[in-house]
C-alpha cells in the first residue's frame, strides 16, 4: 500500500541511508525544547524583574502548553498548501522572532505573547518535520528517522534546559531567550541549506483530511497517546518532591538525577524508534506496558535511594521510547493528513501534559505524594487497554482472503 507522505520525494530521487538533512531538524526540535523548558528553570527571575507573583509567571507555562494544543492544528490547516520547506523556514523564523520579543519584552503581558507566538510553532514545526524525516529515509527507517528528529527534544532536556537556567541566573533570564533566539538561527540556516527539495503530491482538500483525522481508530490512538502523556505528567511533574520529600535527596542532588532522567529518555526514545521500525504496534504496546510495570515498581522502590534512580533512569527510557511509534502509527492511520494528524498527536499530547499535572496535584492532595508512581501506572495501563482495542481490531482485520501480506501491512499502519 503506497503513502501520500510516501510518495512526496526528494527531488534527487535518492534516499541515503542517514541523510545529514535530519539534523538540522534535530537542531531545531532542540531549540524549540530549549525555550519550552527553560522557563522552569528561570521562572523566579522573570517573576523578580517583571514584578509579578511567582504563581503568575507560572502562567507562561500554562499558556505555552494551550497554546502547543490549539494551535498545531490551527497552523497546520492554515499552511497546509506551502511547500514542506518554505513552511519549515517560515515556522523557524516565526520561532526566532518571538524569541527576539521575549529578549525585549518590557513586561508580563508582552513577555506573555512572545510565549504563545513560539508556541505556535511548535507542534506544527514537529508534525511537518516528523513527515519531512520520514520521507527522507526507506519506508522500514521511519520511525528511526522521527526518533533522530525527536531526539533534539530530549537532548534539550539534559543540555539545553541546564545551560539556559545557568545562564539565566547569572546573567539574566532574558540572556537565555537570547541564546534560544541564537539556536533557532543556527536551525534555520541547516533547514535552508540541507532540506532538499520535497516534490509533493496534490494537496487533499481540507475536508479530506478532516475526513482522514476523523477516523475513529485513529481518535483512539490519540486519546491513548493523551493518556500516556498523563501518567509521565502525574508523575514527573512532582518528581523534585517526591525525590526530596519522600526518597530523602537534597535538592542539589535532584538536579542530577534529572540529567540522568534524561540521558534515558533520549537512550529510549533512539531505541524506541529502531523498535518501532521492526514491529510498530506491538512495540508500543509492549513499551507501554514496560512503563507500566516500572511506574508499579517505582510505588516500592520511591522509599529507597540507590533503587529509585535505577528505577527513574528506567522509567524515562520507557516513557519515551513510545514516541516515535505512536507519532508513525498516527501517520500512517491519516494517508491523506500525515502532518495533521501528526501535529494533532502534539495537541494530544500536550493537552495530557496538562491534565497529568493537574490531576497529579489532585492526588497529592488528596491521596498522598507516595501515591503518584501507582496512579501513573493505572492511567499508562488505560492507554495500554486503549491501544490493545485498536491492535486487536487489526488483527482481526488483517485474516481476510489476502493472507500474510495484508496481516504484515495491518501490523505496520
Amino acid at each position: 500500500m503506497s503513502h501520500p507522505s510516501q510518495a512526496s520525494r526528494v527531488s534527487s530521487g535518492k534516499k541515503d541511508p542517514f541523510p545529514v538533512s535530519i539534523l538540522s531538524l534535530t537542531v531545531g526540535a532542540f531549540a524549540i525544547g530549549m525555550t519550552e523548558f527553560v522557563i522552569m528553570g528561570i521562572l523566579p527571575n522573570v517573576a523578580e524583574d517583571l514584578h509579578v507573583k511567582i504563581s503568575t509567571a507560572g502562567q507562561l507555562i500554562t499558556s505555552y502548553a494551550l497554546g502547543v494544543a490549539i494551535g498545531a492544528p490551527v497552523m497546520t490547516i492554515l499552511t497546509h498548501r506551502l511547500p514542506q520547506k518554505l513552511l519549515l523556514c517560515l515556522l523557524m523564523a516565526l520561532f526566532i522572532l518571538g524569541n527576539g520579543i521575549a529578549v525585549i519584552a518590557p513586561n508580563y503581558n508582552v513577555l506573555m505573547g512572545a510565549r504563545l507566538l513560539t508556541a505556535l510553532c511548535h507542534g506544527t514545526f514537529f508534525g511537518v518535520g516528523a513527515v519531512i524525516a520520514s520521507n527522507l529515509v526507506k519506508p522500514h527507517k521511519r520511525a528511526g528517522a522521527v526518533s533522530i528528529m525527536m531526539a533534539g527534544l530530549t537532548i534539550a532536556n539534559i543540555i539545553g534546559v541546564p545551560i539556559g537556567t545557568f545562564i539565566g541566573q547569572h546573567l539574566g533570564w532574558r540572556a537565555s531567550f537570547a541564546v534560544i533566539m541564537v539556536m533557532g538561527i543556527v536551525a534555520l540556516i541547516g533547514i535552508m541549506i540541507f532540506i532538499p527539495r520535497i516534490r509533493q503530491d496534490e494537496h487533499a482538500s481540507l475536508i479530506n483530511q478532516f475526513r482522514a483525522l476523523a477516523q475513529p481508530k485513529l481518535l483512539v490512538i490519540l486519546l491513548a497517546s493523551a493518556i500516556g502523556n498523563s501518567s509521565l505528567f502525574a508523575v514527573f511533574t512532582y518528581i523534585a518532591s517526591l525525590l526530596e520529600k519522600v526518597t530523602g535527596f537534597q535538592e542539589h542532588s535532584v538536579t542530577w538525577i534529572l540529567v540522568l532522567f534524561g540521558i534515558g529518555v533520549t537512550l529510549g526514545n533512539i531505541a524506541g524508534g529502531k523498535l518501532a521500525d521492526w514491529k510498530l504496534m506491538p512495540a508500543v504496546l509492549g513499551i507501554f506496558a514496560t512503563v507500566c510495570i516500572v511506574l508499579t515498581i517505582f510505588t516500592f522502590t520511591v522509599h529507597h535511594p540507590a533503587a529509585a534512580v535505577i528505577t527513574i533512569f528506567f522509567w524515562g527510557a520507557a516513557s519515551f521510547a513510545v514516541m516515535p511509534g505512536i507519532q508513525v502509527k498516527i501517520m500512517n492511520m491519516a494517508q491523506e493528513a500525515p502532518a495533521l494528524a501528526s501535529t494533532s498527536n502534539h495537541s494530544a499530547g500536550n493537552l495530557g501534559n496538562a491534565f497529568g499535572a493537574f490531576f497529579g496535584g489532585w492526588v497529592i492532595d488528596n491521596m498522598g505524594l507516595t501515591s503518584l508512581p501507582w496512579v501513573g501506572a493505572v492511567l499508562v495501563g488505560i492507554a495500554l487497554l486503549i491501544g490493545f482495542s485498536v491492535y486487536a481490531m487489526e488483527r482481526k482485520a488483517a485474516h481476510a482472503p489476502s493472507g500474510h501480506h495484508t496481516e504484515s501491512q495491518g501490523a505496520s499502519l
